[in-house]
């Protein structure tokens, strides 16, 4: 699946615009409780704002946007997947975390969730996030643009480049992956040629490097390297 990462800017485009007098009903629900206690501080100060935290079971029905970190993120969306729902939209889901891998937010991304910041950037995205959710649109941190963009512009890697990029990772030379998997080592030597071009890579240090980084190897792999 291939998304177009210009669905998620880090400036607010598209969207219908929020009536000014209503205010963005926001529920905050981190699991780090001093996470949540000053995402809720932040958003408080604002005036267009209403916001409730410190909810174990955030509901839908309570707020328009709902602020959560990666895991407990994608469990609302599983969740919400699963439940029909009537009249009213759900809250649209912001993730505030420390996860700053390609994969990492390419996995939020993919199971829809709406915005993606990070807990380093800079205080005043917090609400323009917020703001960009609430009227329908969609928000990235600016720190991440990039590299998710770059992230997408390259094809995934199929099970059996994947099977190779385990291997290459734990320091393993051609004849032993073809060994491994049984196939030839002109087969082998074809898909790490496949895993340079979708990784950017120039060596096979290299890939495994950027690969740890996007989160697609543990990261012991480079210490082996």
């Amino acid at each position: 699946m291939r998304l177009d990462t210009r669905n998620w800017p880090h400036t607010a485009i598209g969207g219908n615009l929020a009536n000014q007098d209503v205010k963005v009903r926001v529920l905050v629900a981190h699991s780090d409780a001093i996470v949540n206690a000053g995402l809720a501080a932040l958003l408080g100060a604002e005036s267009d704002m209403q916001v409730t935290h410190g909810a174990a079971q955030p509901q839908a029905s309570q707020a328009d946007v709902v602020i959560l970190d990666h895991k407990g993120a994608l469990e609302h969306m599983r969740q919400q997947a699963n439940t029909p729902y009537h009249g009213e939209a759900p809250a649209r889901v912001l993730i505030v975390t420390q996860m700053e891998r390609e994969w990492e937010v390419r996995t939020a991304m993919m199971a829809g969730v709406h915005g993606y910041l990070l807990q380093s950037c800079a205080a005043d995205q917090l609400p323009a996030a917020v703001r960009a959710l609430s009227r329908g649109m969609r928000y990235l941190s600016a720190d991440l643009s990039r590299c998710v963009a770059d992230s997408f512009t390259r094809v995934g890697l199929t099970s059996r480049e994947t099977d190779v990029l385990q291997l290459l990772a734990q320091g393993q030379c051609n004849k032993s992956i073809a060994r491994e998997l049984g196939i030839g080592v002109g087969t082998v030597k074809t898909h790490v040629k496949g895993l340079f071009d979708k990784l950017g890579a120039t060596a096979r240090t290299h890939a495994v490097v950027l690969a740890t980084r996007r989160g697609l190897v543990g990261d012991g792999a480079i210490s082996q390297h």
